[in-house]
């Protein structure tokens, strides 16, 4: 059934939730504990909501918030390493007003992308269980649902994402091939849907990991985004030679 309320009331609904006793714990214990790095900060301690545009034709789906990353700034990829790459890489294509993301009142804005999660709380060794993820799915199913109008593409970052991922695009309508596409760097996949297509893409995930070790450099990051915003009709700033 469709919900009522709009994108805002969402954000705030999410930002309420306390529904997994072991993230709620976990979140609560590391903005009471800090890190010596940010002994000063009031950390926000709470799920974090998705962050952009109510009207976004491009959607980029991560993981889950950091402990010390999203679950102390209250943005998505907002004061983490991970958040570092990928809020360069959308500035370098033309997607954010600035290349750095370190607060939520730092003025960034982001030109027709939301970005969100499958999970919103921090989880214990940023691995949240499968029972977890299935717990979060209805708020993603919501966003996407409050997002279909405008939404014409989605950037799924890493496996996990992608897993989380597929079955909330069938629950807000969209439908997806069976057997369900597997997740690769690079992958595209075409999802019929009520309004209209929905492309799909896929790319490994901005985690330290995988950017340390190059299995996922800035100009792959910045390929996809730039073929997922073609696919959503967003200008992008040309390749700088």
């Amino acid at each position: 059934m469709e919900q009522e309320y709009g994108l805002a009331e969402l954000d705030e609904r999410i930002a309420g939730c306390r529904a997994c006793p072991r993230l709620v714990d976990w979140r609560e214990e590391v903005a009471r504990t800090k890190r010596a790095a940010f002994a000063d900060w009031t950390y926000w301690g709470r799920p974090v909501p998705g962050f952009g545009p109510p009207d976004a034709s491009l959607l980029v789906v991560g993981l889950a918030p950091a402990a010390h990353g999203g679950n102390r700034t209250g943005r998505m990829f907002t004061g983490d390493r991970s958040g570092d790459v990928l809020y360069a890489a959308l500035h370098e294509v033309g997607l954010a007003s600035q290349a750095t993301s370190v607060s939520s009142d730092d003025g960034l804005a982001l030109h027709g992308v939301r970005v969100t999660s499958p999970v919103h709380c921090a989880p214990p060794a940023n691995k949240p269980t499968p029972e977890e993820r299935d717990t979060c799915r209805p708020w993603l199913v919501s966003e996407l649902r409050l997002l279909r109008p405008t939404l014409r593409a989605v950037v799924v970052l890493g496996a996990f994402g992608w897993q989380a991922a597929l079955p909330a695009f069938a629950g807000a309508g969209w439908t997806v091939p069976r057997p369900r596409p597997a997740f690769a760097h690079g992958a595209r996949v075409t999802l019929d849907g009520p309004d209209r297509p929905l492309e799909l893409f896929g790319c490994f995930h901005v985690s330290q990991r995988n950017t340390f070790t190059g299995r996922l450099t800035p100009e792959m990051l910045r390929s996809v985004l730039r073929t997922a915003a073609n696919a959503a009709d967003l200008p992008t700033r040309p390749y700088e030679s």
